[in-house]
């Protein structure tokens, strides 16, 4: 049975917890811990689907699945993070800093707000286009 991280406030005390990276992964966001909820099948077709069709257009940027991002004081995990291949290194591991381009597919059970408040920090950190797919809404 997965463990819940001990609650903190630090991003440094959280990215030292053991299990953050487990399926769903966990995000600190706002001094909290929290879960990702575990994706739909039309999330995970959507997400899929849009991850290769980014990659096939595109030669300077790649579009990866649930990368974390250290962007102190939060690290998040879009669904989608959309990057320039010169930002990724050779070292395994989260991304130092805010991605290029984010994609958030929002689950029947995640809060908007809480969406948003990711995203807008990812954008007020460097993070030049964002998106927020509401596939039950059928809104982007």
């Amino acid at each position: 049975m997965m463990q819940t991280p001990s609650i903190t406030n630090s991003l440094n005390t959280f990215l030292k917890q053991p299990n953050i990276e487990a399926s769903p992964a966990w995000e600190f966001i706002n001094g909290q811990a929290k879960q990702k909820p575990m994706p739909t099948l039309f999330h995970s077709r959507l997400q899929r689907n849009l991850v290769n069709t980014i990659n096939n257009k595109s030669k300077a940027y790649e579009a990866i699945q649930e990368l974390r991002c250290i962007v102190p004081p939060f690290s998040p995990v879009p669904d989608i993070v959309v990057v320039k291949y010169d930002r990724l290194g050779d070292d395994d591991g989260p991304l130092q800093g805010s991605p290029d381009w984010l994609i958030e597919i929002r689950s029947p059970d995640q809060n908007i707000l809480d969406l948003q408040k990711k995203i807008l920090h990812c954008l007020s950190n460097g993070t030049k286009l964002a998106c927020l797919i509401d596939i039950q809404r059928k809104q982007i």
